[in-house]
């Protein structure tokens, strides 16, 4: 069976954990990271990760940072990134690779669709279906 994993890297404990939490309740596998030079060593590692959500604002390496870096490694070009931060940094989110910037508080209620469509876009195609409608 596939379960999907997630790399999300967060330091405000709160939010860490509510967030893993609700992804864990769709049944994802999480790996967490507190601080940004730990969620670099994941992203550099070979762990396979379906997604990776980072907050922007996070010690030693911020998150868009972190998107630019994972870019440039062959094995995270094509992988996801959501930034999901409370700080005004979309427009720099998007320009360094991320595929979504989300903004706390509110974008909690857009995540798990936020994820599932970034997914679902990584998937071959097991039907076809009309979104549009």
């Amino acid at each position: 069976m596939f379960q999907i994993r997630i790399l999300y890297a967060e330091d405000y404990d709160l939010v860490l954990f509510t967030v893993k939490q609700l992804l864990e309740l769709e049944g994802w596998a999480v790996d967490i990271s507190r601080d940004g030079a730990a969620a670099l060593k994941l992203i550099e590692s070979n762990i396979e990760y379906d997604l990776l959500l980072l907050d922007e604002d996070m010690p030693v390496i911020r998150g868009v940072e972190l998107v630019r870096r994972a870019r440039a490694l062959p094995h995270r070009r094509e992988t996801p990134i959501i930034i999901f931060t409370a700080s005004d940094c979309g427009a720099e989110a998007l320009a360094s690779g991320a595929d979504a910037c989300l903004i706390k508080p509110s974008g909690l209620r857009d995540l798990i669709r936020t994820i599932e469509e970034l997914i679902d876009r990584q998937s071959p195609p097991l039907r076809i279906s009309n979104h549009g409608t």
